[in-house]
């Protein structure tokens, strides 16, 4: 495969990945705009939606598929968001009980 072959096919890559990341926002948008299921319902498909657009934001943007090459790096970006997670559960269950305490 030629130098242009591949810079086209990486090109083509972000395009679809820039029309999908933009029809996911326009969709999140017009269900938070519409409200067509209800509040727990919006919720329910704006999470949806916000896992879909990390899924398109990994795999045509950071090209982190499931190859074997590419494992790794998915491996630290999940022990990564695992840590943040923990972090931000700490420190609100903290926050939670100081404010209990205060009351």
């Amino acid at each position: 495969m030629s130098d242009r072959d591949k810079r086209a096919r990486d090109l083509r890559m972000y395009f679809i990945g820039f029309a999908a990341a933009v029809a996911l926002t326009a969709l999140s948008f017009l269900t938070a705009i519409l409200q067509p299921f209800g509040p727990a319902g919006v919720f329910a498909a704006l999470s949806i939606l916000a896992f879909a657009q990390v899924l398109v934001h990994f795999r045509y943007f950071l090209h982190i598929d499931l190859s074997r090459q590419k494992r790794e790096d998915l491996h630290l970006i999940l022990f990564t968001g695992l840590i943040i997670a923990i972090m931000a559960a700490g420190t609100i269950w903290i926050l939670g009980n100081l404010m209990m305490r205060m009351m």
